[in-house]
């Protein structure tokens, strides 16, 4: 979504918290109706026009007053479910979790243009979602209708904050990583802004221009991911002006460099596509 969550990648002053599944030493709001997760109070002195909070294994997701509980609760297990993939109560990658939360990593959940901060949280990384963009019943309706949001930028914010910092050779949004190497086959060359039209056999061609290189890479590690996933299957009409490897077959087949990075066992990335319901 190119929106307020890639200006602030931009500005490098995205927002997030840590948290465990069971938040504690603050007043409990709303118990919603999970198993693993509680909305409280934002009792942390900033971001004061989201009263509702949510931590995930230390990260916090706060919300404005009219996003339903709901639709929080769902943003919360589907960021669990990208931490701890297996739900075994235990996040797969601890140092991407670690650069996450050395990076104050938060993010908001927002229901008008009310709600965002007037000056982001200094020192910290930050990612938004919107109230009427998070659609929890994509999962339960074949994977049909408008697209779950939650699934994007919350993986945004695990990727900017988290994977980019804990390994800024390999997944570092900046043009000598290996991450950039991929996406620059993947658009057919090295571009710092969008061109005016991309080459013939590129397969990443997203053109807003006010995505500059390091975004390009975010968005990249996006597509590139939840396609391996399969979240984008049934997608490629919609999708397709940007990104036309829409399923983990055709990763494999056209983009053999970022398939490798993002199967290597050792970075422990998501083997499943998260539904929002983490059953640790």
């Amino acid at each position: 979504m190119q929106t307020f969550s890639l200006w602030m990648i931009g500005m490098m002053t995205v927002f997030l918290l840590s948290c465990n599944p069971k938040a504690t030493g603050t007043r409990t709001v709303n118990e919603g109706n999970d198993p693993n997760f509680k909305i409280t109070a934002n009792n942390d002195r900033i971001l004061k026009r989201l009263p509702k909070k949510v931590e995930v294994f230390g990260v916090p997701i706060y919300a404005a007053s009219k996003v339903k509980d709901e639709r929080l609760l769902h943003a919360a297990n589907i960021m669990a479910q990208y931490l701890d993939n297996d739900e075994d109560g235990q996040v797969d990658n601890p140092k991407v979790l670690a650069a996450m939360k050395s990076k104050k990593a938060f993010l908001i959940m927002w229901k008008t243009e009310a709600d965002f901060p007037t000056i982001p949280p200094l020192g910290r990384i930050g990612q938004d979602l919107g109230n009427d963009e998070t659609i929890p019943a994509w999962h339960t309706n074949g994977q049909t209708g408008r697209f779950d949001a939650a699934l994007e930028e919350v993986l945004h914010l695990i990727t900017h904050a988290g994977y980019a910092k804990a390994y800024p050779k390999v997944f570092g949004e900046r043009s000598d990583s290996e991450i950039a190497k991929a996406m620059d086959i993947a658009r057919g060359g090295h571009f710092n802004r969008v061109p005016t039209q991309y080459p013939k056999d590129a397969w990443y061609t997203y053109d807003d221009k006010t995505c500059k290189y390091k975004c390009m890479v975010t968005e990249y590690h996006y597509w590139a991911l939840t396609s391996i996933l399969g979240a984008q299957a049934k997608r490629l009409d919609e999708i397709g002006h940007e990104w036309r490897l829409n399923t983990r077959a055709k990763v494999k087949a056209r983009d053999a460099k970022i398939y490798a990075l993002l199967t290597d066992p050792q970075y422990k990335f998501p083997r499943k596509l998260p539904d929002g319901t983490y059953k640790r």
